[in-house]
């Protein structure tokens, strides 16, 4: 039997991005997207909505963008895939744990029209540059290796790096 784990993923920014380093100066960031689900309730046949929010983990330079060109607020598209987390609480020694996303490639989505380029920052990332089917890519570097494994460029460093 063969394993697959991978999470694609249209939400919005619930707060603005939180950008850290490891001792060892990889950039580490967190979001926290907010993902709307609408459907009609067939009973009362009233229109219902729920709302998931997913912590997403990205790092290196995928980080570091994220962290500059988007704010509260914005849609973003996360491929990746889920990790669960598990640690003991240093006050109540209970034991916790989280699933989360690591994230491997993403895609800025348009605001909206009207919105005049909030939170984009410049950089040469537009609604026609940023909402294309392509995933991400640093404007300017050379496309990221065909390695066959998806963020194979960016491997997160051991969990005692982690600064969160």
């Amino acid at each position: 039997m063969s394993n697959f784990n991978k999470v694609i993923l249209i939400g919005r920014l619930t707060r603005d991005p939180e950008l850290r380093y490891t001792p060892k100066g990889t950039a580490v960031g967190r979001i926290s997207l907010a993902v709307n689900r609408t459907w009609r309730d067939q009973e009362t046949n009233t229109s219902k909505e729920e709302v998931t929010f997913v912590e997403v983990d990205a790092w290196g330079k995928q980080a570091e963008t994220i962290a500059q060109y988007v704010k509260k607020g914005r849609p973003l598209l996360v491929e990746g895939r889920l990790k669960l987390d598990s640690w003991e609480d240093k006050n109540t020694k209970e034991k916790k744990s989280r699933l989360g996303v690591v994230l491997e490639s993403f895609q800025f989505l348009d605001a909206g029209q009207g919105r005049g380029g909030e939170g984009g920052g410049g950089g040469g990332f537009d609604s026609a540059s940023t909402s294309s089917s392509r995933p991400y890519s640093t404007p300017g570097a050379p496309a990221a290796p065909s390695s066959g494994r998806p963020g194979a460029e960016a491997m997160p460093p051991e969990d005692d790096d982690v600064p969160f």
